[in-house]
């Protein structure tokens, strides 16, 4: 989960927070931490308790009108991430090949696209994808510590780091859209349904819910510990020097008191395996949702799903094709996650209140403040986001 969260999305998020605002944000990350660790464990436990997904349970317990509504709306997340990770990893690819080309152009936009969609596919067709998620999330690790360590050779102040744990929007830029696209990288619905899936196929028992919510914990700190480490360091480097994110490849020099002159390479194998990984995740989430709402077997090798994840793969095709500012649109996409979050998080709560899901593990009463504070809070993202996105329109 961890791996799926730390993608392109959360590096481009919070580097571009750090480069713009430096640590000013941080309160945004450690209350979205915060509530992705309350709601991992609210939908873990309606997963291990009912033994079905999530969106089963809401289909059964709300209808399969406005389930098939919230379907509907993880496609529109998964889509703007999907466009928006292949943008930012074919730009980076393009930036860095520049110097190894002979007309000084670089690999074009669209021969890398198509060459990294065509690797996630081979590995989907035929099935070698666990290896490759494996050797991901290792490439991904090596990229958060790469961060952590950098960001300890420019540390932020203790000043600016209590400074920024106090709520506070900046007033320039888009800082709205912004704290909106953190939250969602974050906080996201498809990571919340996947969480479902995992803990589904972990096989779990009620009787292991402490281990369930130990798990939830020990992610929830991992994602603040990584993300706020891409953070720091883009305060301590490119904030210092007044450079805001403006192109993907403006972001490797948030690795340079690290790497050096090597800071390009390792920040492009990197940021490739952190967003394929996520890539691979979100092509194979409409087959998921699909099973999931209709009790179907989970066979991704079945005809009509891997046409699914053809056309699905497809689409993140569109800024390579289509042009357009990578780094823009993957803030943007990540923004589009809070809008349908409310909806999730009281349908998750009230599940978590009726008997069934209640008798023999009862709620905490920290559970039930928990998710009553999460649902107020995911409505206030939700008027953040919808601010973020009529200021970017204006």
């Amino acid at each position: 989960m961890v791996a799926y969260v730390i993608g392109t999305g959360s590096v481009t998020t919070m580097a571009s927070a750090g480069a713009s605002h430096g640590m000013t944000l941080l309160w945004t990350l450690v209350l979205a931490s915060l509530f992705t660790h309350i709601m991992f464990s609210a939908i873990s436990k309606v997963t291990v308790v009912s033994g079905r997904g999530i969106l089963s349970n809401f289909r059964d317990g709300f209808g399969a009108p406005i389930t098939a509504c919230i379907i509907l709306a993880m496609v529109i997340t998964q889509v703007a991430s999907l466009i928006g990770v292949m943008g930012i990893m074919s730009d980076v690819l393009r930036e860095w090949s520049r110097p190894f080309t002979t007309s000084g152009e670089g690999i074009g936009r669209l021969p890398s696209a198509v060459a990294l969609m065509l690797l996630l596919l081979w590995l989907f067709w035929n099935g070698r994808h666990e290896l490759f998620l494996k050797a991901a999330a290792g490439l991904v690790a090596m990229m958060g510590l790469s961060f952590f360590l950098t960001a300890s050779a420019v540390p932020p102040s203790p000043g600016d780091v209590l400074h920024g744990l106090v709520p506070s929007f900046p007033a320039t830029g888009s800082p709205h859209l912004l704290v909106a696209g953190m939250v969602g990288t974050t906080l996201a619905s498809v990571c919340l349904f996947s969480r479902s899936i995992v803990v589904l196929e972990k096989g779990w028992r009620p009787a292991e819910l402490p281990i369930v919510y130990r798990d939830s914990l020990v992610a929830a700190i991992l994602l603040l510990v990584m993300n706020a480490a891409i953070m720091a360091c883009a305060a301590g480097t490119l904030h210092d020097e007044g450079l805001p994110v403006e192109r993907a490849i403006d972001m490797v020099r948030t690795l340079q008191p690290l790497a050096g002159p090597f800071a390009a390479t390792a920040f492009v194998v990197g940021i490739l395996a952190a967003g394929l990984s996520s890539m691979f995740a979100n092509m194979i989430l409409g087959p998921w949702m699909i099973a999931d709402f209709f009790g179907y077997h989970r066979d991704l090798t079945a005809p009509g799903y891997r046409l699914l994840v053809l056309a699905t793969a497809s689409v993140s095709l569109v800024i390579p094709v289509f042009g357009g500012s990578p780094v823009q649109i993957m803030i943007a996409s990540q923004a589009v996650s809070p809008l349908i979050m409310p909806l999730i998080a009281l349908f998750t709560w009230l599940l978590l209140l009726k008997k069934g899901f209640s008798a023999g593990s009862p709620n905490s009463r920290w559970m039930n403040l928990g998710m009553a504070v999460t649902v107020l809070y995911t409505l206030y993202m939700l008027a953040i986001a919808v601010r973020g996105f009529l200021g970017a329109v204006r």
